[in-house]
């Protein structure tokens, strides 16, 4: 028995595709822009009339609203983290200045005893120096109440009777100290407040502190295996850009650290001694602020250069005042023209004013925190990409026109 055969829709295909082409083909020849349904506009764009420009300038905006939705991403995650920031950074700070002292323990001995040794030393070197400003302070302590309350005397009579075109006198000034008590007995029920919600900031600390320096010693005991352990998680392709951006963003980071380190130091020294020769009570303490202020980029000397120009003028008057400002001054020179580049060398390379552009921001972010950790991070991010990206030949001035500069092989002989 035999079933009617239906419609052979394979051949009908066939046979309606090729009459399609036959069709097409001439006017496909004669206009292929306007078969493939892309229309010429009359401004030189491609789509309905766009103009190219126009889809440029759109594909370039919402790129860059893509990039700073993440970078907003980025920055809202680590506010909500903050605290853990905050201690993964200070273990890669002890890290980085750490490191090369546990190497060299190392050497002679098994590396986790290194790490524990070489953290017994940091933390000595650093209870023994706030030992010495703490023992400093209390045993020059009487003294300087007395030749502080003569520097004051001194003052308040220029004040008074000085070449200023002002005066001041001493029933303004007790008007203006009476005034500040009256505030801070109207105020006392929000300064406790305040202070009792600082309470809560300052476990924070600690507890920031003892994350960092649980992370520290396993950074130091097991860094480069930890970090093996992160690239051999990630795909066979990308293993080696990452870790070319992760050895490129070290090196920069610990540059910068140990770099900031040994002119903080310097700094510290050079203070001490010219505070010692021009006899400014309370020397070594001021050579410490000196110190912690060169870890402030540029807002940190100056703050430590005001505190002790002011200490130098309520003690000795106001010619010793001026050189301890001159003299700090000449040492922040000699650090930015001569330490600077000496000791960091091409490690971190940015421009003074991408430095002052990134510290404000940093300080309106996170304040004095965010200053600290601003230029570090914006010169890793720095080091990383100038790593990971090829420029293009560099411009050179010609004729009051840049030009691209020639290569040897394009450069026409002289």
């Amino acid at each position: 028995m035999h079933r009617p055969r239906g419609p052979d829709w394979g051949r009908a295909g066939s046979h309606l595709v090729r009459a399609l082409v036959e069709v097409v083909h001439p006017m496909a020849e004669q206009n292929p822009r306007r078969v493939a349904g892309q229309r010429r506009g009359p401004a030189g764009g491609d789509e309905e009339g766009v103009p190219r420009w126009l889809r440029t300038s759109a594909g370039t905006t919402w790129r860059l609203l893509v990039l700073l939705v993440g970078v907003g991403v980025v920055f809202y995650a680590t506010a909500q983290v903050k605290l853990l920031f905050i201690a993964v950074f200070i273990a890669l700070v002890l890290t980085a200045v750490l490191r090369p002292l546990v190497d060299i323990y190392a050497k002679v001995m098994p590396r986790p005893l290194a790490t524990a040794l070489g953290l017994l030393t940091g933390f000595l070197v650093f209870s023994g120096l706030i030992f010495y400003v703490a023992y400093s302070v209390a045993n020059q302590w009487s003294a300087l109440s007395d030749q502080f309350g003569a520097g004051i005397d001194q003052i308040v009579d220029f004040l008074e009777n000085g070449p200023l075109p002002f005066t001041i006198t001493n029933d303004q000034i007790g008007h203006w100290i009476e005034n500040g008590q009256t505030w801070v007995q109207e105020h006392a029920g929000d300064i406790a407040s305040q202070a009792a919600a600082q309470a809560g900031s300052v476990v924070e600390v600690f507890t920031a502190m003892a994350l960092a320096l649980f992370s520290a010693i396993f950074f130091l005991a097991r860094g480069k295996d930890m970090w093996t352990w992160f690239l051999n998680q990630l795909p066979a392709r990308v293993r080696s850009t990452w870790q070319t951006a992760g050895g490129a963003g070290w090196f920069t980071f610990s540059g910068y650290t140990r770099g900031t380190v040994i002119i903080a130091v310097t700094d510290g020294i050079l203070a001490a001694i010219l505070l010692t020769i021009v006899g400014v009570p309370l020397a070594a303490p001021l050579a410490v602020l000196v110190m912690i202020g060169a870890f402030i980029p540029l807002i940190g000397a100056p703050s430590a250069m005001v505190i002790a120009m002011i200490v130098a003028l309520a003690a000795n008057g106001p010619i010793q005042a001026a050189i301890v400002g001159l003299g700090i001054a000449a040492i922040g020179q000699f650090e930015g023209h001569i330490l600077q580049p000496l000791v960091m060398g091409k490690q971190v390379s940015l421009h003074p004013v991408v430095v002052a552009l990134a510290v404000t921001a940093g300080t309106l972010t996170a304040g004095i925190l965010g200053a600290v950790i601003a230029v570090p991070l914006v010169a890793v991010v720095w080091a990383v990409y100038s790593r990971l990206h090829t420029p293009d030949p560099p411009m050179v001035e010609e004729d009051d026109e840049a030009v691209p500069e020639e290569s040897e092989d394009e450069a026409e002989p002289a």
